[in-house]
């Protein structure tokens, strides 16, 4: 007897890879333009999926504002190195399937109209792992930031220093600190993004030293994996003592940014760190005050309202005189004799010795009553000073 077929089929377990992504939090099948749709983050349990460079650079960035420097860098095997295949055929299958000659891109472009210098890590060439080339990018990244006055940013995507290329590697560890050691003592800001993964000497150099670290919602951020840290210092850690969020709370990160919300949060960034143009701020100073008139700022400050007419020039009338600014004078001060002494008598009929000379055409009396009385005491304080010294010598 033929056995009896079902007109339905039990549910799949397996999906084409090209239509479904399961995510790795939730378990939840994904529809992939779905995903593509959320900028490749699960709308069910927020769980963020790694970026390629190139689309990272999309979201980050103004559209078609992007210009790549340095496109042709490749690295090479100094050493020889062979594993489980050549380095060479390594190198050779990575560009295969990510398209790009190295793990790191950068250019410049603009965000909001704001130029920057911008360096992203692809993780999906050999685990964005940081050779010469890598290294030699971020470091020309910061000297041409530097050079043309432009904030960096970098994004970081990395699983450390590529063994390959040994001690090569390692040295773009002091490299690229040195050049950003330069970009700090020039005053520009540098923002750093740490996004999942972001390990070894890759968060031991450039990633860990912006003016500004952000990173993604539950990226792994640290040195050396969890075990080897562990019986490093031959004590437990905390569980998650390697994701943003414990590193947030310790105050290795600054902030923890969803990617909707990153391009944004940057801007406000940038708004804080880089001082406006001329231009640009004497645009904002004029959309602020538009009708701004100096004549009626400065009376408000004084307190005396003061009528102004539509050309921002005062109404009073041409009749009303300005008012008179009284002149300050000084304490009358005794006149003095040649010794610094007051004189004990004057002869009848002589004129006092503020009167004694009249007034030239045009000058005020309280003037030259101010010149005459700061004479006299400057002429009075000299001579009671050589008094003691006279004394002195006559002893």
């Amino acid at each position: 007897m033929p056995p009896i077929r079902l007109p339905f089929r039990g549910r799949r377990t397996d999906f084409p890879p090209d239509l479904w992504t399961r995510c790795p939090s939730c378990q939840e099948m994904l529809f992939n333009k779905q995903l593509e749709k959320a900028l490749r983050v699960c709308p069910n349990c927020g769980h963020h999926f790694r970026l390629a460079a190139r689309r990272r650079l999309e979201l980050l960035l103004d559209g078609g504002s992007f210009r790549e420097r340095d496109a042709g860098l490749q690295s090479v095997d100094p050493l020889g190195f062979a594993d489980s295949k050549p380095y060479p055929d390594r190198l050779a299958a990575a560009q295969l399937a990510t398209g790009e000659r190295e793990a790191a891109i950068w250019g410049t472009g603009s965000i909001e109209g704001r130029p920057v210098a911008i360096c992203a890590m692809d993780f999906g060439f050999i685990g964005g792992s940081m050779g010469a080339v890598v290294g030699e990018k971020v470091t020309r990244a910061a000297e041409a930031a530097l050079a043309e006055r432009l904030p960096l940013i970098v994004v970081s995507a990395s699983g450390g220093a590529r063994m390959q290329e040994g001690t090569f590697s390692l040295m773009q560890l002091a490299k690229t600190m040195a050049a950003l050691e330069r970009l700090r003592a020039g005053r520009v800001p540098y923002i750093s993004v740490m996004t999942d993964p972001t390990t070894g000497g890759v968060f031991a150099s450039f990633a860990a030293v912006g003016d500004v670290n952000l990173a993604e919602p539950n990226a792994l951020i640290g040195f050396a994996g969890a075990r080897v840290s562990g019986g490093t210092i031959a004590e437990e850690l905390p569980p998650g003592f390697q994701r943003a969020e414990f590193l947030l709370q310790h105050g290795f990160v600054d902030r923890i940014v969803p990617r909707p919300e990153l391009r944004d949060e940057i801007v406000r960034l940038l708004e804080y760190l880089v001082p406006p143009r001329p231009a640009e701020a004497s645009a904002e100073v004029a959309a602020v005050a538009p009708g701004f008139r100096p004549l009626s700022f400065l009376n408000a400050l004084a307190g005396r309202p003061v009528e102004t007419g539509g050309d921002g020039r005062s109404a009073r009338p041409a009749a009303e005189a300005p008012a008179t600014v009284p002149t300050p004078t000084m304490p009358a001060v005794p006149a003095t004799t040649g010794l610094g002494l007051r004189p004990a008598h004057r002869e009848a009929g002589s004129p006092p010795a503020e009167a004694a000379e009249a007034p030239k055409a045009g000058e005020k009396p309280e003037a030259r009553q101010f010149e005459t009385q700061t004479a006299e005491a400057e002429t009075g304080a000299a001579v009671g000073a050589r008094r003691p010294a006279e004394g002195a010598r006559r002893g």
